[in-house]
């Protein structure tokens, strides 16, 4: 019987793992601590081997906490109730965390969005803004992923549907089978990472950090990323024109409509200037309503009002008054006060914590006792050092209407900003201007929900889910604007929602028994010991977990990397002076590998599912591996230049 190639690499990640297992296990000296560290091998092994990941977490969770108990008191009776009471607890404890309540709100969001059927129209009106460009559909298919991405946050839908849309097209055009399936999976990933991201909404509920910090600082980086893709794709098309053959010139143009056509007869080339002239020339055609040259020529000043807007808030922004509050270090973002977003229940319901004296850490001066049981999570961590005094004058307000002196960052932005709108004037001809009435037919509506739910959260207006209770909302209106609202289809969404936010949920509260489990084992304090002996720096620290994660992406999706391994990682951070933020996007961008690698590449699966006959797996994967390697590029980028993430979160929220 013939294995296929992907069940080979699974059952020999398994073989090495058990062989792992086998070798580095110390049997003759068995700790608990070591017990921690089997119970996560076999959890890997088992999600490899296809087991539920949230019923896993939990199975095995529970067996090994009633394992710890019963190895410290060797009650049976008294183990099975100390660890019934954690699992309540921890269930308790997933159900009252208020970061998990927009999960079902975005994703509800997600799905009105993908069925209002905006994808078409927009990948249309994309295609035609960059004609001009080499690899236009590769490039029009990756802007068009980002921006319905940033809507939905959905992989499975944006790779769904753009394999419908844009495969066709890119396959008929000429383009090479492995550039259009790489664009295409690399840019429906995206949605993992641009805001409202599910993952990162995972991320922060399993390690503390701030959701809303967390969609400030991946703005940029998701945008950085979309920008690599595209400069790649244009540089491929650029030298290997086979790959990507330019577009026909009876496919980059747009039939004019009978108005448009009017006014340019009339000798005006471009159409700001053409509408200008009938307005307050007098030469008014007969054919051109007036009310078509009102609404044509507000619909082509809408960049420059955006763009005074936006230039105003930013020139508000850098020239209001530093305030200055002094707040306690132990609540600054990477003090190293890290919480697990899973907070106990009050312990006055009778599910208190097991006594101290039961499952204490050993003295640090001296070495753990064989057998010796961790801590459990929820101790309280350690007083941190108190931070030096700043001076008077730093802690001192800035006083009333004192205002700063622009920056000059902020005139060279201004500057960007002015050139971009005159090179975009003096290119508006009338065909263009079709075109643009095109994208902002297709573009604007998301552009408006999408501004409302993140704005909202960004300035502090609303709380992450009270502003996905605003996208859902402004998801099924789009859906009602553009008639696919139908019983069906809300059925249906609401059908997807509810299973999505189960899986989520679940996982959430096998991930929060198996992070406790993995504690009072000692998993957790053999790491940490392992790691500190090892004297590595914090670029080298960076640069093994971040390998860790990369591999794991291969055999694992991220859902399971994260609630399974960011515990582990997150309490490190701390003592290598790493802020949880910065090494969240990291990671966020790091998991972008998780699905594009083989053989659990999802995006692949999604779509293999709606391509021709002809196109194979392997094309498809060997597509993807050139973006896999520009997205390590992005994480090296963001490495050594880390103001790509964090400047939006220290401006807002620092």
């Amino acid at each position: 019987m013939k294995i296929h190639k992907a069940l080979w690499f699974g059952l020999s990640c398994i073989g090495l793992v058990l062989l792992m297992i086998a070798f580095l296990t110390p049997w003759d000296h068995l700790t608990t601590g070591h017990i921690g560290l089997l119970m996560l091998a076999l959890i890997v092994v088992a999600i490899m081997l296809g087991f539920p990941t949230a019923f896993t977490l939990m199975g095995m969770g529970v067996l090994f906490t009633f394992l710890a108990y019963y190895m410290q008191s060797s009650d049976a009776g008294r183990s099975v109730g100390q660890t019934l009471d954690l699992m309540v607890q921890r269930t308790y404890a997933t159900m009252t965390n208020d970061s998990l309540i927009s999960i079902p709100l975005f994703v509800f969001m997600g799905y009105l969005v993908e069925r209002a059927n905006l994808i078409e129209k927009l990948f249309r009106s994309m295609h035609l803004a960059l004609a001009r460009l080499p690899g236009a559909l590769a490039v029009a298919t990756l802007a068009t992923c980002a921006i319905f991405a940033t809507a939905t946050g959905i992989v499975g839908a944006v790779v769904t549907l753009m394999g419908l849309l844009a495969m066709p097209a890119m396959l008929k055009a000429g383009y090479s089978v492995r550039l259009t399936a790489g664009s295409i999976t690399a840019g429906g990933c995206l949605g993992i990472l641009l805001p409202p991201s599910v993952m990162l909404i995972v991320y922060g509920a399993t390690t503390g950090v701030s959701v809303v910090q967390l969609y400030a600082g991946a703005l940029f980086p998701g945008i950085m990323l979309a920008v690599l893709y595209m400069v790649y794709v244009i540089i491929v098309a650029k030298l290997r024109p086979d790959m990507a053959p330019p577009l026909p010139k009876e496919e980059r143009g747009v039939p004019l409509s009978p108005e448009s056509a009017a006014l340019a007869s009339g000798g005006y080339t471009r159409a700001v200037s053409g509408m200008l002239a009938a307005l307050f020339k007098g030469r008014r055609n007969k054919d051109v309503p007036f009310g078509f040259l009102m609404r044509n020529m507000a619909l082509a000043i809408a960049p420059l009002a955006v763009t005074v807007l936006l230039v105003g808030v930013v020139y508000q922004a850098t020239t209001r008054p530093a305030v200055v509050y002094e707040i306690p270090a132990e609540l600054q973002l990477g003090s190293g006060g890290f919480d697990s977003g899973l907070s106990e229940p009050p312990a006055d319901d009778g599910l208190a914590e097991p006594p101290s004296n039961e499952l204490a850490e050993p003295p640090a001066n001296d070495p753990p006792a064989a057998g010796g049981l961790a801590e459990p999570p929820g101790t309280p961590a350690a007083t941190p050092a108190a931070a030096p005094e700043t001076t008077a004058a730093a802690q001192a307000p800035a006083s009333a209407g004192e205002s700063i002196a622009a920056p000059q960052g902020f005139w060279i932005f201004a500057a960007i900003c002015a050139a971009i709108l005159v090179a975009f004037y003096a290119m508006l001809t009338w065909a263009r201007m079709e075109i643009f009435k095109m994208l902002m037919a297709s573009f604007f509506p998301l552009a408006v929900m999408i501004a409302a739910v993140l704005g909202s959260i960004a300035f502090g207006l609303a709380t992450p889910s009270e502003a996905a209770a605003m996208g859902a909302m402004g998801g099924a209106l789009l859906a009602l604007a553009y008639r696919r609202l139908n019983l069906p289809v809300l059925r249906e969404s609401v059908f997807l929602t509810a299973k999505t936010s189960a899986m989520v949920c679940w996982l959430f509260v096998g991930s929060s028994i198996f992070s406790a489990a993995f504690a009072l084992l000692g998993g957790q304090r053999i790491i940490e010991e392992w790691v500190l002996s090892l004297g590595l720096s914090q670029l080298q620290f960076l640069l093994l977990a971040q390998v860790i994660i990369f591999l794991l992406g291969w055999p694992l999706e991220w859902t399971e990397i994260i609630v399974i391994f960011m515990p582990i990682f997150v309490p490190l951070l701390n003592t290598f002076g790493i802020d949880p933020l910065f090494f969240g996007l990291l990671v966020a961008l790091n998991l972008q590998t998780a699905f594009l690698s083989p053989p659990v590449a999802m995006s692949a699966f999604y779509l293999k599912g709606v391509s021709p006959p002809h196109v194979t797996l392997n094309q498809i994967f060997l597509g993807m591996m050139p973006f896999m390697g520009i997205q390590v590029v992005a994480i090296f980028l963001l490495y050594v230049f880390p103001g790509i993430g964090m400047w939006l979160p220290t401006v807002l929220y620092r």
